[in-house]
């Protein structure tokens, strides 16, 4: 969950001047606690707080600027909302990420290298050393045409960062360990590695289409991410409300269903709480998701392959599809020339078949993404047919169908891997929405 909070909060903007009062900032009702028990009832596992977004505003006491909740009149000056929002969130279980702007409009020294950057990597010091550990550090390229030229020494940001905590994921267009989709939408592409080169991407000139859909030849391991706002604007207004359900649904589907984490930005509002429409579309989203999946209709099927590596006490069985563990899985043999058909796995139902119209299929995904292109086939009576088809997969690829499907078995097909193929699971489920 990203959470954008600050001035433009209170100014109903989206990109500040940095010319506001400190001032402005005056929350009422400030609860980082209500935040994280939402994150948490909404089944969030992270979440991210824009710490400065491009008008400068600091939330947190910066001594490196006047503009700061230090200048504001919320607790005489004396506040932190970074400082509360950490430890709101260890207490709920959640790990924490911060979002520093490299565009910064109320700073003096932007524009000038050498100055900004010293004054930057001060800033981000005092968030890496004052708040514990912080699970994603969350970088972007965004600013205004109007900007000043100005050089970001990235290189020298995230040497530091990792110099201060070595377990930290940094966020950025090019990672160096999770990289921007491309978009912010929330949909990744149809086709989408955890590969990239990173040397062909440049942090806010970014091709996004080449972030989108990865690379099958990258050499660096970035996974992309997916950020979406659960409304039109990324920060609160009082004019705008949630996203509808099915819309919030389709994005799942088109982020976490192609091989991506859902990044959801959910803001406060200018009272310093998360509104209550917005609350009661999440949980009816984590209601929505936990209908559909909770239950694999194919959990009882019977289950064979095109071959199984090492054999029938190999380890590598077809059953290993219908657990939960991503370590466990269906390994073809290796030894054997897949015919024109590729490997295939295939589950077969009772009597009645399966009823369903989603497909979710998972690659053993930490040991490499393998699959190049795939076919799902259905059969009833004398009919087969091709139910969906697809290039990557990854840790997860869903296809939610256009109808209800009936079939007696369902067959997936590898056509086309980067070595052998490692099927973690299969799914099949019903989504009533």
């Amino acid at each position: 969950m990203f959470m954008h909070f600050g001035m433009n909060t209170f100014t109903d903007s989206e990109w500040g001047t940095g010319h506001e009062s400190p001032t402005t900032f005056a929350p009422t009702s400030l609860d980082t606690s209500q935040w994280a028990r939402v994150a948490k009832d909404s089944g969030f596992s992270l979440v991210i707080l824009t710490a400065k977004h491009h008008d400068g505003f600091c939330l947190w006491p910066s001594k490196y600027t006047d503009h700061s909740v230090k200048f504001s009149p919320w607790k005489n000056g004396t506040g932190d909302v970074v400082h509360e929002f950490v430890d709101s969130a260890r207490a709920q279980g959640l790990d924490v990420g911060l979002y520093l702007s490299p565009w910064d409009r109320h700073e003096h020294t932007y524009g000038r290298d050498l100055p900004y950057n010293e004054f930057y990597l001060g800033q981000l010091q005092e968030l890496l050393r004052r708040y514990g550990s912080i699970s994603e550090i969350w970088f972007d390229g965004a600013k205004g045409a109007d900007a000043a030229n100005m050089t970001y020494f990235f290189k020298d940001w995230f040497s530091m960062v990792k110099e201060l905590q070595g377990s930290i994921n940094i966020f950025s267009d090019a990672g160096p360990n999770v990289r921007w989709v491309g978009d912010e939408a929330g949909f990744a592409g149809s086709t989408c590695w955890s590969t990239i080169n990173q040397s062909l991407v440049t942090i806010g000139t970014s091709n996004v289409g080449y972030l989108n859909s990865g690379d099958p030849h990258g050499h660096n391991w970035v996974p992309p991410e997916c950020d979406v706002s659960l409304r039109k604007g990324w920060f609160w207004h009082k004019s705008q409300g949630p996203k509808p359900l099915n819309q919030l649904l389709d994005i799942y589907y088109k982020s976490v269903g192609r091989n991506c984490v859902m990044l959801l930005n959910v803001p406060p509002n200018s009272s310093g709480l998360i509104s209550e429409p917005d609350i009661q579309t999440l949980a009816q989203l984590k209601y929505a998701i936990k209908t559909i999946f909770q239950q694999n209709l194919a959990q009882q099927a019977n289950i064979k392959a095109s071959s199984q590596r090492g054999g029938k006490q190999g380890g590598f069985e077809p059953y290993n599809v219908l657990d939960d563990d991503i370590w466990s899985y269906w390994a073809p043999d290796g030894s054997k020339r897949p015919t024109a058909e590729g490997h295939w796995i295939e589950l077969k139902g009772g009597k009645e078949g399966f009823r369903f119209n989603v497909v979710r299929i998972q690659e053993a995904v930490g040991l490499g993404q393998r699959v190049k292109r795939y076919e799902v086939y259905a059969r009833w009576g004398g009919k087969s047919w091709v139910l969906a088809n697809g290039t990557t997969i990854g840790y997860k690829r869903l296809h939610k169908l256009d109808q209800v499907v009936q079939a007696r078995w369902v067959r997936v097909h590898i056509l086309e891997a980067r070595g052998l193929p490692l099927i973690a699971s299969i799914g099949l489920h019903h989504d009533p929405l």
